[in-house]
């Protein structure tokens, strides 16, 4: 029992630490990312980086019509939302703000599109965990806003 007791206990010092936060932190992002950039990925035209389908429009007016924002407004903000802040936390850039920026549209989607409990402890609930750990911890250290700030901080 102790060998499994000491095991446990280097596992989780292991873990703990900065490299082992650090990759642990890096997922969080790459998971984040992912969610969004799906979605994304169903609003271009198949092929192209930034053309909007335009069904979209038609998506967003009808099963998205408690949005506080018009439809020719909310289409491309989300599209582009969801193309520039999983790149930029994949790469570890401005990633406490690109996290906030997600979690607020999560928030906004949970709110006015989906306002259901069942909606919340599902797709919501992950998002916004993924966000609020990367908030508050950070990109760690195998990540652009690290060797910013390292380079900085000289």
């Amino acid at each position: 029992m102790q060998a499994l007791i000491s095991l446990y206990n280097r596992l989780t010092g292991l873990l703990s630490s900065t490299v082992g936060e650090s990759i642990a932190l890096l997922l969080a992002r790459v998971a984040l990312a992912g969610i969004f950039w799906r979605a994304y990925k169903t609003k271009v035209v198949e092929g192209t980086w930034l053309e909007i389908n335009d069904i979209q429009y038609d998506i967003f007016a009808g099963e998205f019509s408690g949005l506080p924002i018009p439809t020719d407004l909310a289409v491309p903000m989300a599209t582009y939302a969801e193309f520039i802040f999983p790149i930029l936390l994949v790469f570890g850039l401005a990633t406490r703000f690109s996290a906030l920026a997600l979690g607020i549209m999560a928030l906004v989607i949970q709110l006015f599109v989906f306002p259901t409990s069942a909606h919340f402890f599902g797709w919501a609930i992950t998002v916004l965990a993924l966000a609020a750990v990367l908030i508050s911890r950070g990109p760690g250290i195998i990540s652009l806003d690290a060797i910013i700030g390292k380079v900085t901080s000289k």
